[in-house]
């Protein structure tokens, strides 16, 4: 089961760097999780900065055992838990929840949420992923306004209790990774798909210094971004960037 035990902690720096902490002093368990109500360094892809007002928001990150894993295997992990927080958030925003590539959270033209995992590697094993989550719950105002952030608050005008939507995710993310393990990861593709933020929708991408228009198309069993205008393109996760 994912969330058991559940840790509860006021505010820390960040809830992928206290899960490397337990990992480090020998005291992680598989399917912990580590839920606090303030980051004061959270962190999306690239090191952005994650915003996130106290008390408001879902700001967890789950311990899991990865050896049953490939190295290679880390988009099939990474697909599972989008499709997770997709099934969660779209239980009561409705059908308009996407996935952004490689693992954003939208709603609509707009961020709901993000996904930052880390891996601890030794050799040729994947010993533990980290698997870190930040949904918008119930927070209403955003200083920094890049990617038009939107809240479950927002949405249905109603407060949730954000420990316990915390809770009800990891219900979501353990039955995601189930499947994973059963071998479930070319149905995981196809939802991931169907749930593909701007699919056959012509978008601008930006790669170094190249702005590119270009098609939306799907996301391979690799990870890769396959886009199509004249040509079919592929691209590597951080390859290139969303110009919206």
């Amino acid at each position: 089961m994912i969330g058991e035990p559940f840790i509860i902690l006021p505010t820390i720096d960040s809830t992928n760097n206290y899960a490397k902490g337990l990992i480090r002093e020998g005291l992680a368990k598989d399917g912990m999780v580590v839920f606090t109500e303030e980051q004061t360094q959270g962190r999306g892809q690239k090191n952005n900065k994650w915003e996130s007002s106290k008390g408001e928001n879902i700001m967890l990150t789950a311990i899991l055992e990865a050896t049953w894993l490939s190295i290679q295997d880390q988009f099939p992990l990474s697909c599972a838990t989008a499709l997770a927080c997709s099934d969660f958030f779209s239980k009561y925003a409705g059908d308009e929840t996407g996935i952004k590539w490689p693992n954003d959270l939208y709603w609509r033209d707009r961020k709901a949420g993000g996904i930052l995992i880390e891996n601890v590697i030794k050799g040729n094993i994947w010993e533990k992923a980290i698997v870190g989550i930040g949904i918008n719950i119930n927070q209403t105002v955003f200083n920094h306004i890049k990617n038009n952030p939107v809240s479950l608050k927002q949405i249905t005008g109603k407060s949730f209790d954000v420990p316990q939507m915390a809770r009800e995710l990891c219900t979501f993310l353990g039955k995601r990774y189930y499947e994973l393990r059963e071998g479930m990861f070319e149905t995981h593709l196809q939802l991931y798909n169907e749930r593909l933020f701007k699919r056959n929708q012509c978008v601008t991408l930006k790669k170094g210094d190249e702005l590119m228009l270009t098609t939306v198309e799907s996301v391979n069993a690799t990870g890769e971004l396959l886009t199509n205008y004249e040509k079919q393109r592929s691209f590597k996760h951080g390859e290139v960037e969303w110009i919206l």
